[in-house]
């Protein structure tokens, strides 16, 4: 059964540790990741908060990095494309012999976060002793099963899942809207504050788990 993982790992064993290290405010984001050989990885990186003068000059002296391409720069972020060459075992593994992969990967206060979809429970399992035996930290978070659905993606409940897409076939996100949470509950046959909570908290989720994925624990308040 294939199965999502997120996943914590130690910024010190892991690539670009050198450059989070010497720049306290740079945020890195993965928007791709190719495995070429058990050697090398080559990402590509989103990089935010940084200059981009001092970005470089750090990455220079990254030892876990052989070389960098700026590939773009809109809105003070930049795209490079990179080579990895060290503190990559974990991911290797990952994406070499258990065939996993990475949905997410970025950089945060607590280490690199990732959302990693496995083949099977099994691959998240082999991931986990193998970083065991190689003395690799690893600090699995969360696990979804593909099978109950978008909240192996999203952290949705099956019900949340349904009523916010019950909700946007009806027009409730629409400019005007075209129906109201009071007509939408009466539809769906629950009460409007049952709506309003399930919607509430099936916003909650999505935005956790999207827009500021691994930024923290996902802990609700």
């Amino acid at each position: 059964m294939a199965t999502i993982g997120e996943i914590y790992l130690p910024d010190d064993e892991f690539a670009l540790c050198h450059t989070l290290e010497t720049i306290e405010s740079v945020h890195f984001e993965i928007e791709r990741m190719v495995a070429h050989d058990s050697d090398h990885l080559m990402p590509y990186v989103w990089v935010s908060d940084v200059d981009r003068t001092e970005l470089e000059d750090v990455l220079e002296d990254d030892p876990t990095i052989d070389e960098f391409e700026l590939l773009a720069e809109p809105d003070q972020d930049y795209l490079y494309r990179m080579n990895w060459i060290d503190s990559i075992e974990t991911l290797v593994h990952i994406l070499t012999e258990e065939e996993g992969t990475i949905l997410v990967a970025e950089s945060t206060d607590r280490g690199w976060f990732l959302r990693v979809l496995f083949p099977s429970r099994e691959a998240l399992s082999a991931t986990y002793d193998f970083c065991q035996d190689h003395d690799l930290s690893i600090d699995v978070q969360r696990i979804y099963n593909i099978d109950d659905g978008r909240q192996g993606r999203f952290g949705l409940s099956a019900d949340q899942e349904d009523t916010i897409a019950e909700a946007y076939e009806r027009g409730y996100y629409s400019v005007p809207r075209r129906t109201s949470l009071t007509d939408l509950a009466e539809d769906l046959d629950i009460s409007h504050q049952a709506l309003s909570e399930r919607l509430r908290r099936g916003h909650q989720r999505l935005v956790e788990n999207t827009v500021i994925v691994g930024r923290k624990d996902g802990k609700e308040e």
